[in-house]
C-alpha cells in the first residue's frame, strides 16, 4: 500500500430532480433557519459507504441487523465490530489491536471514527473532511405528492377506503459539497502505531470513485433522481504549505432554459491562479450531456462523468 502525502481540496456537485436528497424529520428537504436548502455530510457519505459495502469492502459505520429470538433489530457498535472483523471486542486487551481493526475498514480510514464501546474510548479524526452541501439553485420548489395506498388504515375501525400518504421532493436542486483530504491528520497515530495507520493512495482513490458515482448508483425511492453531475479535485504538491478554505463558495450554478446548465468556476480559477506553484494538478469532472463549465483553465485536466 502506497502512502498518500498530498493534500487535496475540492467540491462535489449532486443534482436532485423530483427527489429528496436529504430529508429532515418532517420529510422536507433539510434547510437552515433562514430557509436555505442544504445536504448534510452524513447524506454525502452514506451512498459512498453503501457502494463500498456492495463491493465487498469492510465498512463499519452502516446499519446492520441481528435476529435475536425471532426479533429483527439493529446491531450496536460492538456487535457490528465483532461481526465485521470476526473478533471479540471484550477479549481484546490492547488498544493497538482495536486501532488496527478500525484502520482496516475503508470508511474509518477515510472518514475517521468515534468509537466508545466496551471501556474503549477512541476518536480518530478522518483524513477526509466533508462540509455541508448547499443548494446553488435559487428557484428550487418543494413539491408534495399524494400517494394512494392499496390498503385501508387498520387502526381506524370505521375506515372504508384505502389510506393516502405523501411524498415530499424538491423539483430541482443542485448541491455543492466542499471537502478536504489531509493525510497528515494520521501522523499522530503513525508515531505510536506504525505504518498501518497511514492514509493510502488506494484509500483516496476509493473516496474519489465514490465522489464521482455513488449518488448516481444509490437508487432508492427518495434518491431516484439524484446523481453526480460535477466534481473538482485540487491536488497540492507533496511539499506544499497551501491551506484552502471551503471551495464551494467560489462556484455558481446558472440555469438555462434552453441548452445545457452552467457551473461557473471562474472565481475559483482566479483564486487558484495565485497558488500555481503550490498545486500539482486540478481535475474537473462533469456530465457533458447536461453541463457546461465556465471558467475552465487550459492546464486543468478535463474528464467526463459519463
Amino acid at each position: 500500500m502506497e502512502e498518500m502525502k498530498n493534500r487535496v481540496y475540492g467540491v462535489v456537485g449532486i443534482k436532485s430532480i423530483m427527489a429528496n436528497w436529504n430529508a429532515d424529520f418532517t420529510g422536507n428537504p433539510k434547510t437552515t433557519s433562514d430557509g436555505k436548502i442544504f445536504g448534510s455530510d452524513k447524506a454525502f457519505k452514506f451512498p459512498i459507504k453503501k457502494m463500498w459495502e456492495t463491493q465487498g469492502k469492510k465498512v463499519l459505520y452502516v446499519k446492520s441487523y441481528k435476529n435475536e429470538k425471532d426479533n429483527i433489530q439493529a446491531q450496536n457498535l460492538s456487535e457490528r465490530f465483532n461481526e465485521l472483523f470476526s473478533a471479540d471486542l471484550k477479549s481484546m486487551k490492547k488498544k493497538e489491536e482495536i486501532f488496527k481493526k478500525l484502520f482496516s475498514a475503508i470508511d474509518v480510514l477515510n472518514f475517521g471514527a468515534t468509537f466508545a464501546e466496551e471501556k474503549n474510548n477512541i476518536s480518530i479524526t478522518g483524513a477526509v473532511q466533508i462540509g455541508q452541501g448547499y443548494n446553488k439553485y435559487d428557484n428550487t420548489n418543494i413539491e408534495i405528492i399524494d400517494i394512494l395506498s392499496p390498503f385501508r388504515d387498520s387502526k381506524k375501525e370505521d375506515a372504508q377506503n384505502s389510506s393516502i400518504g405523501t411524498k415530499i421532493v424538491s423539483d430541482e436542486a443542485h448541491y455543492m459539497y466542499p471537502f478536504s483530504v489531509n493525510p497528515q491528520n494520521y501522523d499522530v497515530y503513525k508515531e505510536v502505531l506504525g505504518e498501518f495507520a497511514a492514509y493510502t493512495k488506494e484509500a483516496y482513490n476509493e473516496f474519489k470513485k465514490g465522489c464521482l458515482v455513488a449518488a448516481t448508483a444509490y437508487n432508492t425511492n427518495s434518491k431516484m433522481g439524484c446523481e453526480n453531475e460535477f466534481a473538482i479535485f485540487v491536488e497540492c504538491k507533496e511539499e506544499s504549505k497551501l491551506y484552502l478554505a471551503n471551495l464551494d463558495q467560489y462556484i455558481k450554478f446558472e440555469k438555462c432554459q434552453e441548452g445545457k446548465d452552467i457551473i461557473d468556476i471562474t472565481e475559483l480559477s482566479k483564486l487558484l491562479k495565485n497558488y500555481k506553484a503550490e498545486i500539482e494538478n486540478v481535475e474537473v469532472y462533469y456530465n457533458k450531456y447536461t453541463i457546461e463549465i465556465k471558467g475552465m483553465e487550459e492546464n486543468y485536466i478535463e474528464k467526463y462523468l459519463f
